[in-house]
């Protein structure tokens, strides 16, 4: 069984670090690739890192990792509540996925509190700043050890 990850970040996430620091922290994309590939390292896993600011690249992205990867961690950003395309994939790859916001999206706009991919994915990790990406590895080496 492969012990690759697919890391997924949507729209907007390149711009950590500099985006709205007061919601999203200081830490860039790049800090929080290095965290996710740290943490899986631990449990012996690889990860293959991707963001987008295209549905359909994400789209293809999720697709591709039926071959090679046992699982997804996902921030899929604005596409959260937008993206039927995105869930059908996750869906259609049936790996076990974690889905992670940054923020706490229950505590925002109204239109943040619907996801689109919340009943399928194993966990949701919300509100937790770049940490909930950590939890998701811990989360998903469980899950695969099962």
């Amino acid at each position: 069984m492969t012990r690759r990850i697919l890391l997924v970040n949507g729209p907007n996430l390149n711009l950590l670090g500099t985006r709205e620091p007061k919601v999203y922290g200081t830490d860039t994309l790049a800090d929080v690739e290095a965290l996710v590939a740290r943490m899986a390292a631990e449990f012996s896993l690889d990860v293959r890192a991707m963001q987008s600011n295209h549905e359909g690249e994400i789209v293809d992205a999720i697709h591709e990792a039926r071959e090679d990867c046992a699982a997804i961690i996902i921030n899929p950003g604005a596409f959260t509540h937008t993206s039927i395309a995105i869930r059908d994939a996750v869906a259609g790859v049936a790996l076990p996925t974690a889905e992670v916001h940054i923020s706490n999206v229950h505590a925002r706009e109204e239109f943040r509190r619907h996801s689109y991919l919340s009943d399928i994915a194993a966990c949701v990790i919300v509100g937790c700043g770049v940490q909930g990406y950590e939890f998701a590895v811990r989360r998903i080496a469980t899950l695969l050890a099962e």
